[in-house]
């Protein structure tokens, strides 16, 4: 009779080791899942300025509800557009980085929508137009401000277009695989610069310039 026991004693210590190894499984998978989320992200298939050929890409994160990355639009991004994107230097790609708030997420989702449904030249219109009219202190980003923003640049029936897929959710995942790609790239609460996948620290265009032509002659 007591064969059985022993039997049943090891068929239950088996059952506990294999669910340990499961739940261990579990909190690992759970640990890695925003990682996970980048394997849908393609760098390419975002938002860019300048010559498919140029040697660099240089990658910008940013919040169209971020002070920092508000001045980073109106001061820095010029001359990187004059001086290093037009001169065929870099190829110059924007990643969507919600973090201030409600109104952030809702902003980057509906930009995401008109770069999926109008392309990259209408993307890059209503980018700006946003960041230059969407003051932190005096607008919000409510989707009848970012309705009435786009119909300024394209037909009714467009902008009736992009409410329609925004409605549906088609910008949630673009964004999420943004955060994502940014969480990975330990991109902090402030605009950011890749040089290469590398992190720009300085803060002038000359400091840029010169980790751009480094990574160039690498």
């Amino acid at each position: 009779m007591a064969k059985p026991k022993k039997k049943l004693k090891r068929s239950a210590r088996w059952f506990f080791l294999v669910v340990g190894i499961v739940l261990v499984l579990l909190v690992i998978i759970m640990r890695f899942k925003p990682f996970a989320d980048t394997k849908g992200f393609q760098l390419e298939n975002q938002p860019f300025l300048g010559e498919e050929t140029a040697p660099v890409e240089l990658v910008a994160f940013g919040d169209y509800r971020c002070r920092s990355c508000q001045s980073f639009n109106d001061s820095l991004f010029p001359l990187i557009q004059e001086k290093l994107i037009a001169t065929g230097k870099v190829k110059f790609y924007f990643v969507q980085h919600p973090f201030v708030d409600e109104d952030s997420t809702r902003a980057a989702e509906f930009a995401e929508v008109v770069y999926q449904e109008l392309g990259n030249d209408v993307f890059w219109q209503f980018h700006h137009v946003v960041y230059d009219q969407l003051q932190v202190d005096k607008n919000k980003a409510s989707l009848s401000f970012l309705t009435e923003t786009l119909s300024g640049l394209v037909s009714e029936e467009e902008t009736d277009k992009v409410v329609s897929a925004y409605k549906g959710g088609a910008g949630e995942k673009a964004v999420e695989a943004d955060l994502a790609y940014a969480n990975k790239q330990n991109v902090s609460a402030t605009s950011a610069l890749l040089v290469d996948e590398k992190r720009f620290e300085g803060n002038s265009l000359s400091e840029l310039n010169n980790m751009v032509e480094n990574s160039t002659s690498e």
